[in-house]
């Protein structure tokens, strides 16, 4: 996985790499420790209190008894004004615009805690293809060509092999179907490895999946979907919000709630001067 720091992104050559490359990159130094401490703290306390907040591939977790090693905090933004600046970033913004379109939104904000002895995913690709095991359901054609999704990962624990950093298959963004058996995914995979405050960045179509957990210590990081405009959000989060945050949002945090994209409209009612390009 290639590395870039902060201050040298180039992102032409980060779109490139994730389309025709290996789908990830590892960015250091977008956050301080001080911010990484604040947002990791916030996790802790809402883990603790709210342990069996749903989450998705749990694998074999249920059957083992493990589920409350690993836990999804949800609707971030609302829970510290950190949240809020690590998903409008200036330098992510820079990126994601390059690679999803200049009015791309974000589908997903949350948390993901594994503890000691947490399990690990089935490999798996990310919404809006992660049922991609019924193609049937998808439209003929489609291709891997263009993305509608962009993975965030900041770490907020180090991510090593033992502490179960994501595995990837690098490359596998280019087959734009769900991974088998016959893949060898775990013979094929790497890891997405790093320290608090680095962010893993990858399309969300590449084969990956998080490991187990063996290290003595928590493996916490945000995570945050980021999609086209035009694709239909995993999380309704202006619903969640409280309307005073609605109301002070920033104009890039507004492009990022959708709050800039009016359809689905009722367009019976809409007024005659808001219908203009859509002859």
């Amino acid at each position: 996985m290639k590395q870039f720091a902060a201050d040298a992104i180039e992102p032409d050559v980060i779109v490139e790499e994730l389309l025709r490359g290996d789908g990830a990159v590892r960015i250091t130094g977008l956050f301080t420790p001080d911010q990484i401490a604040e947002a990791r703290a916030i996790v802790m306390a809402h883990s603790e209190a709210a342990s069996e907040k749903v989450t998705h591939f749990q694998g074999a977790a249920a059957a083992e008894g493990t589920i409350a090693l690993q836990r999804r905090v949800w609707n971030l933004l609302a829970k510290g004004e950190i949240f809020s600046r690590m998903a409008a970033h200036p330098e992510l913004m820079r990126i994601l615009r390059r690679f999803l379109g200049t009015e791309f939104i974000m589908g997903s904000i949350a948390a993901n805690r594994i503890l000691p002895g947490g399990p690990g995913q089935e490999p798996h690709v990310d919404y809006p293809y992660w049922d991609f095991h019924k193609p049937e359901t998808h439209p003929t054609g489609l291709n891997g060509s263009f993305p509608m999704n962009a993975q965030v990962s900041i770490l907020l624990d180090p991510f090593t092999e033992a502490s179960g950093a994501t595995a990837y298959v690098p490359g596998s963004q280019k087959e734009l179907r769900y991974p088998t058996e016959e893949d060898r995914f775990h013979e094929r995979s790497e890891r997405m490895l790093g320290d608090p405050g680095d962010v893993a960045l990858f399309y969300g179509v590449a084969w990956h999946c998080a490991m187990p957990n063996r290290s003595g210590h928590d493996r916490s990081a945000i995570l945050i979907q980021y999609l086209p405009k035009w694709v239909k959000p995993m999380e309704d989060m202006p619903a969640a919000l409280p309307q005073a945050f609605l109301d002070n949002a920033s104009s890039d945090m507004r492009q990022l709630l959708g709050l800039n994209y009016p359809y689905p409209e009722v367009l019976d009612a809409a007024r005659a001067g808001n219908t203009e390009g859509r002859a």
